[in-house]
């Protein structure tokens, strides 16, 4: 039996201890991974315990579990797809839709391997790469939509993003678990929905201001330079007031943000630290190439399907980016877990609104 202190992992296909560690259950873990933990499925070791060579025998581990331990993995095909369909010069359109495809499965696993990493780095250090990388695909898509100047397509997809969190999730998690628990009383916790709620009225505000005082100013007088301005410096106050949210999330009132859902098993890290660390960065570039493909493909999508740039990047990109992550939390909805939910609709939308339209 391990005690209360002992962790244990995957390293090589075998099973090692880790003392010394605080666990990642006695931190934080927040909506955003209960919901991607509904898609996981557990491996089996003794698959390839059996293999003599020490490296084929950790790598076939640490591609058991990163690869094939989700139930997306389905989808993995499209990424060699997107990629081959590419070199050959296929349809755009193909191209745009594979890579969607593809980006599916790699932002639930993303979210898997910084929960890994936490485990070895404390909770502190593991909540703000969970906040980093918390929607890492909406905003690698907008540095390459920025990159390529298309700056329609960046406004357009941020929006989205907070929007499908707002409406879409947050709307079906409330009607589906209201659906399914017509006899029981829902419950949240109104501290941790006040915190976001807040926030987002502060990111609305701050994204109005450079808007009114550019309508407000007297006809005929030039603007443009203390607009910026004043775009600017919202831009760092919300950027602040972002700081002192995740050190209010992770270190002052960690209580609040910690899930309620509480496993029978204690979950324990599956790959080694350096091997999280390798395919987080393997997989960060692989969005990249990706998002890069649907930013360069867009217009040829829109154009052979008869659907406008501004719908695609609105309502398409967000939804199929973080499909994995919106599922979960309808899924707890119908649990009567709304605590989860909430946390997962806004959680993201403030992310997008404070952090990323700002960076």
């Amino acid at each position: 039996m391990e005690s209360a202190g002992e962790l244990s992992y995957m390293e090589n296909g075998e099973s090692k201890d880790l003392l010394g560690k605080e666990s990642w259950n006695n931190g934080i873990r927040t909506a955003q991974n209960m919901s991607n933990s509904l898609l996981r499925k557990k491996s089996d070791p003794m698959l390839v315990s059996s293999v003599r060579f020490r490296m084929l025998r950790q790598f076939l581990a640490n591609l058991q579990e990163v690869i094939l331990g989700t139930k997306l993995a389905v989808l993995f095909p499209a990424i060699p797809l997107a990629i081959a369909a590419d070199f050959y010069k296929f349809g755009r359109p193909w191209i745009f839709a594979l890579s969607l495809l593809g980006l599916t499965p790699l932002a639930e696993r993303v979210s898997f391997l910084t929960e890994q990493i936490a485990y070895y780095t404390g909770p502190t250090v593991g909540g703000l790469l969970n906040a980093t990388c918390g929607n890492v695909t909406e905003l690698i898509i907008a540095l390459f939509a920025l990159y390529q100047n298309k700056i329609h397509v960046l406004k357009y997809s941020l929006l989205g993003s907070v929007l499908s969190n707002l409406l879409l999730v947050l709307g079906t998690s409330l009607l589906c678990g209201g659906l399914a628990n017509l006899k029981k009383e829902q419950r949240y916790d109104r501290k941790q929905a006040d915190v976001n709620s807040l926030l987002l009225l502060l990111g609305l505000l701050c994204h109005m201001l450079p808007l009114m005082f550019r309508y407000a100013a007297t006809p005929g007088v030039f603007t443009a330079d203390s607009t910026l301005q004043l775009s600017r410096a919202s831009s760092i106050v919300m950027l602040v007031a972002y700081v002192g949210y995740i050190f209010f999330q992770l270190k002052t009132h960690r209580q609040i943000f910690e899930s309620q859902e509480e496993d029978e098993d204690e979950e324990k890290a599956v790959i080694g630290f350096w091997s999280g660390f390798s395919w987080l960065v393997g997989m960060t570039l692989i969005i990249a190439l990706l998002s890069e493909y649907v930013v360069g493909t867009i217009e040829a999508a829109s154009e052979s399907w008869g659907i406008s740039i501004s719908f695609i990047s609105i309502i398409l990109i967000p939804i199929v980016g973080n499909a994995a992550e919106h599922a979960g939390a309808i899924i707890f909805a119908f649990k009567n877990k709304l605590d989860i939910s909430l946390g997962v609709a806004l959680g993201s939308a403030t992310q997008i609104s404070m952090f990323a339209v700002r960076l």
